[in-house]
C-alpha cells in the first residue's frame, strides 16, 4: 500500500470513529504504522477532530515520536502509539479515544466479562493501565501504557480511555467500536440486576475465533467506509 493510499485509510478510519461517537471533541487519535519503513508512523494530527483528517494535516512520526513530516501538529499523546509498536512488531495500527462506556467501566475497576459478542472478542483479556489518569505525554508513561497492554488487543486506561490495537487500521476500528459496545452492554446488565447465567469457555472459545478472523474486521470496516461516504454525500 503507497503512502497515499495509507492516508485515505487513516482518514476513513476516522470518519468511522467520529461516526461511532468516539471522538471526544478532537482528543481521539489514530495511527498506522508504514508497511515499506515500519520506523514510522502516520497519525492524526493535533487539534483537528477524526472528521477533519486530510492528507495534508496528516504527521509522519518516528519511534521516537519525533514529527519527520506532515502539515498538522504532532499530537501530544503521540508515545502511546510510538512506544506501543516499539514493544509490539506485530501491531500496524494504534487507536487512542475516550469512549463513554469503556471510561465508565473502567471507573468501576471490574473485568470486561464474555457476556456479549462484542465482549467475547476481548475474552483473551482486557488489561487496566492504572497508574495515571494524566496525558500520556512522556515516553515513560507511553511505554508503561505498553507494558500493561502487553499482547493483548486492548487496554484500559482507569478513568482515561483505551488503547486499541491491530495488525491493520481495519482490525483497530473494528475492535475500538465493539470494546466500547462491550462495556454499554456490560454495564447496561450490571444496572438491570446483574450477570446471569454465562455459556461455558469452550462456547466462548469458538466465538472467539469466529468474531476475530482478519476478513471479519474488513468486511465491518468496509461497510462502516461506505456508510461515513454516503453520510458525507460521496
Amino acid at each position: 500500500m503507497t503512502l497515499n493510499e495509507l492516508k485515505q485509510r487513516l482518514i476513513d478510519a476516522g470518519h468511522i470513529l467520529e461516526n461511532a461517537g468516539q471522538g471526544d471533541l478532537t482528543r481521539g487519535h489514530v495511527s498506522i504504522r508504514s508497511p515499506e519503513d515500519p520506523s514510522i508512523f502516520i497519525m492524526k494530527p493535533h487539534s483537528y477532530g477524526f472528521d477533519e483528517i486530510t492528507p495534508e494535516n496528516i504527521v509522519v512520526c518516528n519511534m521516537d515520536g519525533v514529527k519527520i513530516e506532515g502539515g498538522g501538529r504532532r499530537h501530544s499523546e503521540v508515545f502511546i502509539h510510538s512506544e506501543i509498536y516499539k514493544a509490539r512488531p506485530d501491531v500496524n495500527s494504534v487507536i487512542h479515544t475516550h469512549p463513554t462506556y469503556a471510561v465508565a467501566l473502567s471507573a468501576t475497576g471490574q473485568a470486561l466479562e464474555p457476556i456479549s459478542q462484542p465482549a467475547v472478542a476481548f475474552a483473551d483479556g482486557l488489561p487496566y493501565f492504572t497508574r495515571a489518569i494524566d496525558l500520556v505525554r512522556s515516553q515513560d508513561l507511553g511505554a508503561a501504557v505498553a507494558t500493561s497492554l502487553g499482547q493483548h488487543k486492548a487496554v484500559l486506561l482507569r478513568n482515561h480511555g483505551a488503547a486499541i490495537v491491530g495488525a491493520n487500521v481495519e482490525e483497530a476500528t473494528i475492535l475500538s467500536i465493539m470494546l466500547d459496545n462491550a462495556c454499554q452492554i456490560q454495564l447496561a446488565t450490571m444496572a438491570a440486576g446483574g450477570i446471569g447465567e454465562k455459556f461455558t469457555p469452550e462456547q466462548v472459545s469458538k466465538l472467539h475465533h469466529d468474531i476475530t478472523r482478519p476478513e471479519q474486521y474488513v468486511i465491518n470496516f468496509e461497510y462502516l467506509r461506505r456508510r461515513a461516504q454516503r453520510q458525507l454525500g460521496h
